[in-house]
C-alpha cells in the first residue's frame, strides 16, 4: 500500500474532506479576531493621551472623544468576541466530521487486514491509537487550531504595535519576546518531541496491559496469582511513569528559561525608558508612548506563553495522525484479478516456511503435508511447535514466506476472499461471542438463516441444555442481567456457528481447550457428527481424542518431523510415541490412600 506522503496539519485537512473551507474559515476569523481584541490596547491609550495632553486642567476634558474611544474599545471587543465564537462553532463542526472520517477510515481499513494482524495488536492498543487519538485531533481542531493561527497572528500585530509609537522602545520589549520565542522553539522542537513519542508508546502499553489485565481477573482470583498477574500491567504503568518523568525534566529548564523572559520586558524597559526619558524633549508624548508600552507588553508575555502551549497541542495531534496513519498504512490482503478455482476441498502444505512480523526466527521450517479431501488430520506438539501457524496458514490469516499453501490445488493467494472463507469453518480455543443474544450469535456465521435454521445447528452443536436453562432461551442476550456462559459452553455456541456455516473444510484450534469434562463430551459427540464428510484439520492436546484420525502430523519447534496413523507413529517409538507415553502417565494418575495419610 502506498505511504501518504503529507504529515501533520496538513494530512489532518484531508480527513476534513469537503469541510476542509470550515477550517480555512475558522482559521481566517480567528486570525482577525485575535488583531481586534488587541486593539482596546489603543483605544486605552488613546484616553490616557487625551488625559495627559490636558493635565493637570481635568476640565478640559474633551467628554466626547473619551467615550468614543470606549465605545470603540467596547465594539473591538465584541467584535472579536463574535468573530472568535463563529470561528469555534466551525472548527467544532470540522473537527467533529474529521473524527467521524478518521474513524471510519480506519475501522474500514482495519476490514481489509489479514486476520494475523489482530493477534499481534492486541484489541487494548487498536482501542487507544483510533478513541484516543482520534479524540486528540478533534480537540485540536476545534479548539488548538484557532488558538494557534490567533496565536501566531498577534506577534505580526504586536510587532507593528511595538514599532508604531516609539521604535527604541519597541525594540526593547521585542529583545526578551523574542528570545523567549526561540527557547520555545528549541525546546517544543528538540527532546520533547521525542519525548512525547515515547509517552504515548507507553500509554498505548499500559492501555494493552490493562484491558489483558481486567480480562483475566477472574483467571487469577482463581488461580491466586494477584501479585504476579499484576507484574506485566505494573512494568508498564512504571514505564509509562518514567517517560512522563523525562519529558517533564526535559522540558524544566528550558521552560524556566522561558518563563523568566518572557516576564523580562520591565527589565529592559525601565531603566531604558527612565534613560531615554531624561534626555527626550518633548517629556508628555514619551510618557504616554512608554505607559503604551508598560500596559501592552503584559499582553505580550501572554500570548507567547499561549503560543506554547498550543504548540505542544499541536506536536501531540501531529503523533496522533501519524499513529492513525501507521495503521492505514498497514497492507491488506492482495487479491488475484483473475481468481482460480477450488477443484476439492483438499488441503497441501507445500515447501512453506513463515515468520510472523518483527521476528527473525521462523515459526514454521520447509514444512510440507497433504489433507486429502474428507480426511481428519491432527496436528500435535509441544507449545510453540507451530501447530497453531499450520491453522492460521490455512484461511490466509498470514501469507507464507516461502512456499505456498493450496486449498483443492489452488494457492490460496490465488482465490478470492469469498472462495476461501466460504470453505472454511473455524472453531479456536478462544470463543468470541458478542453483546447480543443467542440466536444473533450462531446467526453471524449464516446472516440470512432462519431461527429454525439457528436451532438445527445448536441441536446438532449440543447446545440444547445450554438455551433451555437461560431465561429467555435462544433470545437470551449474553452479559445483560447476569447472564454469562462458561468457556466450554461458550466452545459449544462457537461450534454451532460452525454448523450453521456448513463450510467443507473446518479448522479446529482445540476447541475444547476449556471445557470442562461434560462439556468436553458434549464437544466430541457434537464434532464425530460435524466432521462427517468434511475436511478436518484439527489441533488437540488431548492424544487420546486422536487416536483414530485418518494421520497425525507431529511438529516439533516449526519442523514437521512426524506423520501417520497412530498406530503407525506408536511402532516408530520416535516423537509420539514418548508423547503418548507421558500422556498415558498422566491421565492414570492418581493420589493413593497412604499418599493421602502422609500430606
Amino acid at each position: 500500500m502506498e505511504q501518504n506522503k503529507k504529515k501533520g496539519i496538513s494530512r489532518l485537512l484531508e480527513f476534513a474532506g469537503n469541510h476542509k473551507i470550515l477550517i480555512v474559515l475558522s482559521c481566517v476569523f480567528s486570525g482577525i479576531s485575535s488583531v481586534l481584541m488587541l486593539c482596546p490596547f489603543v483605544c486605552l491609550w488613546l484616553v490616557i493621551r487625551e488625559i495627559l495632553s490636558i493635565m493637570p486642567d481635568i476640565s478640559q476634558l474633551h467628554r466626547s472623544e473619551v467615550v468614543f474611544y470606549g465605545w470603540l474599545a467596547v465594539a473591538f471587543s465584541v467584535a472579536g468576541l463574535a468573530l472568535y465564537f463563529l470561528a469555534l462553532m466551525l472548527s467544532h463542526k470540522a473537527a467533529f466530521r474529521v473524527a467521524r472520517n478518521m474513524k471510519a477510515a480506519t475501522l474500514k481499513h482495519l476490514s481489509t487486514l489479514p486476520l494475523g494482524f489482530f493477534t499481534q495488536n492486541p484489541s487494548g492498543k487498536l482501542r487507544k491509537i483510533i478513541d484516543e487519538n482520534a479524540g486528540q485531533t478533534e480537540t485540536f481542531l476545534a479548539h488548538q487550531l484557532p488558538d494557534m493561527i490567533g496565536a501566531f497572528t498577534t506577534p505580526v500585530a504586536i510587532i507593528i504595535f511595538l514599532f508604531v509609537f516609539d521604535w527604541r522602545l519597541g525594540i526593547l520589549c521585542l529583545i526578551p519576546l523574542g528570545a523567549g520565542f526561540v527557547t520555545q522553539f528549541k525546546m517544543m522542537s528538540g527532546d520533547a518531541a521525542r519525548y512525547m513519542q515515547e509517552v504515548q508508546n507507553a500509554s498505548e502499553e499500559m492501555n494493552k496491559e490493562a484491558v489483558e489485565y481486567v480480562r483475566g481477573i477472574p483467571v487469577v482470583k482463581v488461580f491466586q496469582q494477584t501479585v504476579y498477574s499484576f507484574k506485566s500491567f505494573y512494568r508498564s504503568i512504571m514505564n509509562y511513569r518514567e517517560n512522563v518523568t523525562a519529558f517533564a525534566l526535559s522540558c524544566q529548564w528550558p521552560m524556566s528559561i522561558f518563563s523568566l523572559l518572557v516576564n523580562a520586558s520591565f527589565v529592559l524597559l525601565v531603566p531604558f525608558g527612565l534613560f531615554i526619558f531624561g534626555s527626550t524633549a518633548d517629556y508628555t508624548d514619551f510618557l504616554v508612548d512608554w505607559l503604551f508600552y508598560i500596559l501592552f507588553t503584559p499582553a505580550c508575555a501572554m500570548m507567547i506563553n499561549k503560543i506554547m502551549y498550543i504548540t505542544t497541542f499541536k506536536l501531540m495531534a501531529e503523533d496522533a495522525v501519524s499513529r492513525i496513519d501507521a495503521l492505514l498504512n498497514e497492507s491488506p490482503l492482495s487479491w488475484p484479478a483473475v481468481p482460480g478455482r477450488i477443484q476439492d476441498t483438499s488441503i497441501a502444505f507445500e515447501n512453506v516456511t513463515f515468520s510472523y512480523p518483527d521476528t527473525k526466527s521462523n515459526a514454521l521450517e520447509n514444512v510440507s503435508f497433504t489433507v486429502p479431501q474428507a480426511a481428519t488430520v491432527a496436528l500435535v506438539g509441544a507449545s510453540g511447535s507451530g501447530k497453531s501457524t499450520v491453522a492460521n496458514l490455512v484461511p490466509r490469516f498470514y501469507d507464507v514466506k516461502e512456499g505456498c499453501v493450496r486449498i483443492g490445488g489452488t494457492d490460496v493467494r490465488q482465490l478470492t476472499e469469498h472462495d476461501l472463507m466460504s470453505h472454511i469453518a473455524f472453531v479456536f480455543q478462544n470463543a468470541k461471542l458478542f453483546k447480543m443474544s443467542i440466536l444473533e450469535n450462531i446467526r453471524a456465521a449464516k446472516p440470512s438463516a432462519t431461527e429454525d435454521e439457528v436451532l438445527e445447528a445448536a441441536r446438532v452443536a449440543r447446545c440444547t441444555d445450554i438455551i433451555q436453562k437461560l431465561p429467555n432461551g435462544i433470545h437470551t442476550v449474553i452479559g445483560k442481567k447476569g447472564v454469562y456462559l462458561s468457556g466450554g459452553e461458550q466452545q459449544r455456541i462457537a461450534l454451532a456457528r460452525a454448523v450453521l456455516k456448513d463450510a467443507p473444510i473446518i479448522v479446529l484450534d482445540e476447541a475444547s481447550a476449556f471445557a470442562d469434562a461434560e462439556n468436553e463430551h458434549q464437544m466430541q459427540l457434537a464434532l464425530e457428527q460435524v466432521t462427517k464428510r468434511k475436511t478436518v484439520l484439527m489441533i488437540a492436546h488431548r492424544l487420546s481424542t486422536i487416536q483414530h484420525v485418518d494421520q497425525i502430523l507431529v511438529l516439533d519447534k516449526g519442523y514437521l518431523v512426524e506423520q501417520g496413523t497412530h498406530d503407525a507413529l506408536i511402532r516408530q517409538n520416535g516423537y509420539y510415541a514418548r508423547m503418548w507415553k507421558e500422556y498415558q502417565k498422566s491421565v492414570s494418575w492418581s493420589i493413593g490412600k497412604e499418599a493421602v495419610s502422609n500430606a
